[in-house]
């Protein structure tokens, strides 16, 4: 979840709070909010970013508090692409013309109400490849442990991915290989400098839930695919690419997503309205997927894992200050 808390992409004082309240809360994974790799590939001038060396000696910290109280850190790395620009959700969430962005996508194609944005050249796609690169490699150094490749909301990797916001005609454009070729050269290129030991994961929007844009089918067509290139687990998330499409939005209404993506083989994570921790260990049980994501709700309830522990009698680890109270 993003903070829209960062100065010049710098993590800080808010985000070891944040993410140390989550970590002392009992979460065995905390991936922290979509961190940019380059400058303009944030969605608000708040966002975090590791696109320098500075900003990773800030992350890093908070990567190591986060250890120390026996959670995984990982690092959401992420390029708004044509949703870049825009103010906080507090403000507004408008986009902002002023701070002279230079927002861009795989094609021409606005996202209605955000800012025009130009089609990337074939050189810039590579020069987003090698962003993602370089951003992996300052993440291992500031003590990540997995990396989690954002492609999902209408981002953009994303967009590059679903017909209805990728018009090319050349090979970023067209069909499906063409489409996925620069998520897929983000992931040989990241997984050329992260440990096979280290886990990567990438979340996907697995339907865009109109009939002209990606669909399961796609998903399931691609997990496969990334599963050969290094990608251990898909986070299967929907919609945000479309303005306006009809989701039927209801408790667990993605964990089918990750269902059906997980029949090809890989393993999945299941998001969207899952509040109480009996749904979520039921997920697991029925085998719909291999692990469940929490967001809003972790915003709401920081000791949620301590909480689900206590509701299904499991035992979880609790930091020495607060034994007294167990």
């Amino acid at each position: 979840m993003c903070m829209y808390s960062s100065e010049n992409g710098l993590p800080n004082d808010w985000h070891m709070v944040h993410l140390g309240s989550r970590a002392v809360g009992g979460a065995g994974l905390i991936i922290a909010e979509a961190t940019a790799v380059a400058p303009n590939g944030r969605i608000s001038p708040n966002d975090a970013g590791i696109w320098n060396d500075q900003q990773a000696e800030a992350w890093a910290p908070i990567v190591a508090f986060i250890k120390d109280q026996g959670a995984v850190p990982a690092v959401q790395l992420a390029h708004a692409g044509r949703k870049a620009g825009t103010a906080p959700p507090w403000t507004g969430n408008n986009y902002l013309p002023e701070l002279g962005w230079d927002i861009v996508g795989p094609s021409d194609l606005a996202f209605t109400g955000l800012g025009q944005p130009r089609q990337l050249t074939v050189d810039e796609i590579k020069q987003v490849v090698e962003d993602f690169k370089s951003a992996a490699i300052r993440a291992l150094e500031a003590g990540f442990q997995a990396i989690e490749i954002h492609g999902a909301h209408g981002y953009l990797l994303n967009s590059f991915m679903s017909p209805a916001s990728n018009v090319r005609t050349d090979e970023y454009g067209g069909s499906f290989e063409n489409r996925t070729r620069i998520l897929r050269e983000v992931i040989e290129a990241i997984r050329s400098v992260w440990p096979e030991s280290l886990p990567l994961f990438l979340r996907i929007s697995a339907s865009d839930w109109t009939e002209d844009g990606w669909q399961i089918s796609d998903s399931v067509r691609l997990a496969s695919l990334v599963k050969d290139l290094g990608v251990d687990l898909m986070d299967c998330s929907s919609g945000g690419n479309v303005p306006g499409a009809r989701i039927e939005v209801k408790p667990g209404y993605q964990v089918p997503f990750a269902e059906a993506v997980r029949q090809a083989g890989i393993a999945t994570a299941a998001v969207g309205l899952i509040t109480e921790p009996q749904q979520a260990h039921q997920i697991i049980e029925e085998g719909k997927a291999d692990m469940v994501l929490l967001a809003r709700e972790s915003l709401r309830d920081p000791y949620w894992p301590r909480r689900a522990a206590a509701v299904l009698q499991s035992d979880i680890q609790v930091p020495n200050q607060y034994q007294r109270s167990w």
